[in-house]
């Protein structure tokens, strides 16, 4: 792994049409600014957002406390068998910790999903070696809260007193905090409440589960606080300015979306953690900058990306990579938070609030309160273990298969737009969803974009409401063979789920925007068939 993070922008192009932007931020003075914590870079519209979210500039420092309470309670845990870790969090609750745990090669079991079967897998792990850390920045995320009841009531039953395999991490003043002291729960560590989740890698959100699951969160810190250094200061040679100004001149000349593949930086799906950083920090107001996270180089959509996109190394600069980003850990999360909130500053947005998340929750808390989860939607046709469900009126009639049917849905996306796959599934078990984004991006020739849901909608769900409305949505829903109750809650976890989907459907339907829901009644059996209607696209063309 590279010791010193720095920005490469290997287009010539580009680097000419960046050069001016990197001046005119330096003579600006907004990387000391930033450092600083001035919340008028963004205008006055977003200063009052802004004067509560910069803290994590300078978490390298604010947060060593943390080091030594979390050894402590390490080194307590081990004492008494307990070297189990699962985490309960969602979106930059649960993001930052996976990477960072990934990439020190330690165990971390991470719940970011309301699938029934990937929780029971969970479950099933050794509950006398495990300890539970519930993560909510807001301390009301009802994933956290249901997968909280959920262990509860599971330890209970097994014998063991619940309190003492708890651990939660939550803002001061949260309602997780209260009830968690009331509760008697065995330990509340309480984050900066200056930090927006997305930006909290270096909080207690990233480092308590992290440094509980063994990875060295000191080094960490020592390597973002070597970065601010270069970071926070006002010259051109700054990577974050270069790297905010290459993503600021490729967006005016048209390119939304940025396209990362991974090129040997020993950091662990980097990619999936960035992800909710860009999306959510600027998909907003009608504009934004798209993540594609894609499999390697040679993958359709970096491999042959066209004008709309900008690819990023995240690794080593290779053929293909317009700019290329390297460095340890601590270092690439500060990069690309001070790019980031540099990038909200060129495209006139407010890179810290999430104006268009709510929508969906509120749609899904709607269907929740309905009896069963909401009505029985009636399929439009099935085809074999596949229900299919459009909204819209562009499915027409005599459409009467699965690859049909995703052929007409393809049709509506517009010139330059995206694809974006969205899996209520379990990410553990139904593997052979890794072939979809590839498959479908090398025939349509569209950007795609793969999220598991529910977890996407903490992450690319606030751009696909409030950036560039030219996508089109592809739902993947399934059926649940064994269900699990949320203990003193009227819905079950396979009813949540149906609720998000659906909820989340409505919300972009509502926005006008194509989706296309496609029903497994046999999980497995509906992968392999949609694997093969996804085939079967081309011979479709073909034949046209």
């Amino acid at each position: 792994m590279a010791t010193e993070t720095s920005v490469d922008i290997r287009d010539v192009a580009l680097a000419a049409e960046a050069r001016p932007l990197v001046e005119q931020l330096a003579a600006d003075a907004v990387a000391g600014k930033l450092a600083a914590q001035d919340a008028t870079l963004w205008g006055p519209d977003a200063e009052s957002e802004a004067s509560i979210r910069l803290s994590w500039t300078t978490l390298h420092e604010s947060s060593r406390p943390l080091l030594a309470e979390i050894d402590a309670l390490r080194a307590e845990l081990h004492a008494e068998g307990l070297d189990r870790i699962v985490l309960a969090g969602m979106g930059g609750s649960s993001l930052a910790p996976e990477v960072i745990t990934a990439t020190a090669g330690v165990p971390l079991v991470v719940l970011d999903t309301t699938d029934p079967g990937q929780v029971a897998d969970a479950l099933s792990g050794d509950l006398d070696r495990t300890v539970l850390v519930v993560s909510s920045k807001s301390g009301t995320t009802v994933e956290t809260d249901s997968h909280r009841r959920i262990f509860e009531r599971a330890f209970t039953q097994n014998g063991i007193d619940p309190v003492t395999r708890i651990i939660v991490v939550t803002d001061p003043g949260s309602p997780m905090e209260s009830a968690a002291r009331e509760a008697g729960y065995r330990k509340v560590f309480t984050a900066d409440p200056h930090v927006g989740g997305r930006y909290s890698a270096l909080t207690a959100f990233g480092l308590v589960p992290s440094g509980l699951a063994g990875a060295d969160v000191a080094a960490l810190l020592d390597d973002a606080a070597a970065a601010f250094r270069r970071l926070s200061t006002n010259d051109a040679d700054n990577p974050a300015l270069q790297l905010a100004a290459a993503l600021g001149a490729a967006h005016a000349k048209g390119a939304e979306k940025v396209v990362f593949a991974d090129t040997g930086s020993g950091i662990k799906g980097f990619g999936d953690w960035v992800e909710q950083l860009i999306a959510e920090s600027t998909g907003k107001n009608g504009t934004g900058l798209l993540p594609v996270v894609v499999e390697n180089t040679e993958a359709p959509g970096f491999a042959d990306a066209g004008p709309d996109a900008t690819t990023v190394a995240v690794g080593p600069g290779v053929n293909g990579a317009r700019i290329s980003t390297t460095g340890p850990l601590g270092g690439m999360f500060l990069l690309w938070e001070f790019a980031t909130a540099v990038a909200g500053r060129l495209l006139g947005i407010d890179p810290f609030d999430q104006p268009d998340v709510e929508a969906a929750k509120k749609a899904a808390r709607a269907l929740l309160d309905g009896p069963a989860g909401g009505p029985a939607a009636t399929p439009a046709l099935v085809d074999g273990s596949i229900e299919v469900h459009a909204s819209g009126d562009w499915l027409t009639a005599g459409v009467g298969t699965v690859a049909e049917a995703l052929r007409a849905f393809l049709a509506t996306a517009p010139e330059r737009g995206y694809l974006s796959v969205q899996a209520y599934l379990d990410r553990l078990d139904d593997a052979s969803t890794a072939v979809l984004r590839p498959e479908l991006a090398r025939r349509t020739g569209l950007q795609t974009t793969f999220g598991w849901g529910p977890r996407f909608l903490h992450s690319t769900g606030q751009y696909h409401k409030g950036g560039h409305q030219n996508g089109v949505f592809l739902q993947i829903t399934g059926a649940v063979e064994a269900d699990l109750e949320v203990p003193d809650r009227p819905y079950t976890l396979a009813g949540l789920q149906r609720a998000q989907a659906l909820g989340d459907g409505q919300v972009l339907a509502d926005r006008g925007r194509p989706v296309l829901r496609l029903h497994l009644t046999d999980r497995a059996a509906g992968l392999v068939e949609l694997v093969k209607a996804v085939q079967d696209l081309r011979s479709l063309e073909d034949r046209a």
